[in-house]
């Protein structure tokens, strides 16, 4: 976990589907980080007679995949089969829903099958995702966030920092809180369980104070599995559907580490009057945080209802209007650099930002419409792909090895933080450096950072 790499790697999964009223798409992107940790499920139509509900869900995994994955392909069922309440008690759901001609579940029947549920299966990858041959547990976690939709109910679930939020009448209509470690009531729990809080972090180290997984945090004497350092436990939220519901979205903290939760709902809006394709939506989102700077791996679900917003020809007109602008604009300061050597693409995006650009894409603005903006500077000036991808390969070179070593600073070298920025930037010194440097140089830069790098690692 943590580590980054040199150039993101940009290549998606995608997925869609339909059923029940409900249209989904999803993407997820690797980006910078080393691995690819992340995980979902989407599912429309429940096994043991529940045809008309569905279950979507974004996990997010940390040290390792291995949680998130195992997550992705029994959490429903271990949900499902959490407790006899979920399974049918009557008294909540509405007659004749799901329960294959039983009686429906209540609605705290379900709450409680989806807790059950979690503590089950973080019980039983305890010992499932042990190394058989040496014996230790698997180190990774993950958090989860998910929505199990019945024909008359929302349940937003929640473990970790993950986040859904559910778009209504056009604004936000609900979203999820996340876990994290500074919170006054998981503050409390862990500090009952006798670990600290330190750089917001458990213990100095995970980010996050509820997840699946992470047994080094689940280990405290005379603890219960929801009193741990980390708890597996999730806050379950129901909320009665309405005709007003448009969308549902559920991404991972590397999307929410870059647009808020209106410019999410926004931005995704303005994209379904464009795009009847709900993948191409998911890539969307995923794109322009990239381009807003997320560093992230990258996961989005879309659950659109029968009111979600629907394709307009203005919108449509709208933005193609928009991309010739942006079009003519490239063009524009190709030309004007004369026979100088023409500006690189970084230089374009800053300037097309100082700008007052109409009909930008609410929440994603000119991030979410850089694949254009390249695609012109590209087509107008080919000979410059491949200096303008090792620039950017470059810098993002350097921007990683720094990261990373403010990272190593914040988990392991906390009195330490002059000697290993030192040794770091020593490694990736430019050649054209020389030895007769001032070694008072080096001390200015190693001086104590002025604020906290962006998006640390868990």
């Amino acid at each position: 976990m943590g580590a980054f790499l040199d150039k993101p790697k940009t290549e998606k999964h995608t997925a869609h589907g339909a059923g029940n009223g409900l249209r989904y798409g999803l993407s997820s992107m690797q980006g910078w980080r080393v691995e690819m940790e992340d995980a979902h499920t989407a599912v429309v139509g429940l096994p043991h007679g529940l045809d008309d509900w569905s279950f979507f869900a974004v996990y997010d995994g940390h040290a390792g995949s291995r949680v998130a994955n195992y997550c992705s392909q029994h959490l429903l069922e271990h949900i499902v089969t959490g407790s006899d309440g979920f399974r049918g008690d009557g008294g909540g759901e509405g007659e004749g829903e799901g329960g294959g001609g039983s009686e429906p579940p209540s609605v705290e029947g379900v709450k409680s099958g989806i807790r059950s549920g979690f503590l089950r299966i973080d019980e039983r990858m305890r010992g499932c995702l042990a190394d058989a041959a040496s014996g230790p547990l698997d180190r990774s976690g993950s958090t989860a966030v998910a929505v199990l939709l019945s024909p008359e109910h929302l349940y937003f679930i929640n473990c970790g920092d993950s986040r859904a939020v559910l778009c209504r009448a056009g604004a936000v209509g609900f979203s999820t809180l996340d876990h994290k470690p500074c919170d006054p009531r998981e503050r409390e729990r862990i500090q009952n369980a006798g670990g600290s809080v330190m750089i917001q972090r458990v213990n100095g180290s995970l980010a996050v104070s509820r997840a699946l997984g992470d047994y080094d945090y689940k280990c405290v004497d005379g603890k219960g599995p929801t009193e741990q350092l980390v708890s597996p436990e999730p806050e379950v939220f129901e909320i009665p559907r309405a005709p007003e519901d448009e969308f549902v979205v559920l991404a991972c903290d590397g999307i929410w580490d870059v647009m808020s939760n209106e410019e999410l709902c926004q931005f995704v809006g303005s994209r379904l009057q464009v795009w009847d394709d709900l993948e191409k939506v998911c890539n969307a989102v995923v794109d322009t945080c990239l381009h807003k700077g997320s560093r992230d791996n990258m996961s989005v679900v879309l659950v659109c209802f029968p009111n979600s917003p629907k394709v307009s020809e203005e919108a449509v007109k709208k933005e193609e209007e928009l991309d010739k602008y942006l079009e003519s604009r490239v063009e524009e300061m190709m030309e004007t650099s004369g026979e100088e050597s023409p500006p690189d693409l970084a230089h374009v995006m800053r300037n097309l930002s100082t700008e007052n650009i109409p009909d930008l894409p609410p929440g994603g603005g000119l991030a979410s419409k850089r694949s254009v903006i390249e695609a012109a500077y590209r087509r107008l000036n080919p000979q410059r792909e491949e200096d303008g991808e090792s620039e950017e390969s470059a810098e993002g070179s350097t921007t990683t090895h720094l990261l990373e070593a403010l990272r190593q600073f914040r988990i392991n070298h906390r009195g330490q933080y002059r000697q290993v920025l030192e040794e770091t930037l020593s490694s990736i010194q430019p050649p054209c450096e020389t030895e007769s440097e001032s070694p008072s140089s080096h001390d200015d830069a190693a001086g104590p950072p002025t604020s906290d790098p962006p998006q640390p690692p868990r």
